[in-house]
């Protein structure tokens, strides 16, 4: 009577640890599962630089307006929903790299005149929200450093639209954002009057964006 007992405990514990190991083999397959929809969820895209412009607007004496960018930058786009609406955007760019088409004026801009490139070699965006206004706009608010100092600044942004790259076979995604700065809130050419170098600089860049 005994070891009929004994057999049967056996038989209970031996059944109950298989129901255990595949209960434990359900629940590792569905966190798997759910990881691998999280990580195919989640993008990463830098923007192409050959198809892509960081650039403002200035007026000169209040009736002409000269337009320049910085020809060396990277952006740096994180996402995981369609509507793009938890998009985090890093933007870097070197200060050297200013162009305005005029070597002589270029020169200056890259003194301590104005964005004094030896002492601060590069301007950083960091964002830290996006709102959606309708299908295609959004305003994008983070933070702008620039010529040593930091401030938030609200961009908007027109998505352009997503194709299949002929030449690359990836997608890519497209993007206008404009906005608006003063240089004197970054302490940029605190020796020129606005009468000669307007205050506000308008930003106007465009991205192409492929998937890391």
């Amino acid at each position: 009577m005994g070891v009929i007992l004994q057999h049967e405990i056996n038989y209970r514990i031996s059944i109950t640890n298989k129901k255990t190991n595949c209960m434990k083999k359900v629940l590792f397959s569905i966190l798997v599962c759910s990881l691998s929809l999280v990580a195919s969820a989640q993008q990463s895209w830098s923007n192409d630089p050959m198809h892509s412009r960081l650039g403002f607007v200035v007026k000169h004496l209040t009736i002409s307006e000269i337009n320049g960018q910085f020809s060396t930058f990277s952006v740096k786009v994180k996402t995981t929903k369609p509507d793009f609406t938890d998009m985090k955007v890093s933007v870097t760019a070197k200060t050297a790299s200013i162009s305005t088409g005029v070597e002589m004026r270029d020169n200056h801009l890259k003194t301590a005149d104005f964005f004094e490139v030896e002492k601060y070699p590069e301007l950083t965006f960091e964002s830290t929200s996006l709102k959606k206004i309708s299908d295609k706009k959004f305003t994008l608010t983070g933070n702008l450093t620039l010529h040593g100092v930091t401030k938030p600044v609200t961009l908007h942004v027109t998505y352009y639209g997503t194709v299949v790259n002929p030449m690359s076979k990836k997608n890519t995604f497209g993007f206008h954002i404009t906005g608006a700065v003063k240089r004197s809130d970054y302490g940029i050419g605190a020796k020129f009057p606005e009468q000669l170098v307007s205050d506000v600089i308008q930003i106007v860049a465009d991205g192409e964006f492929v998937n890391d």
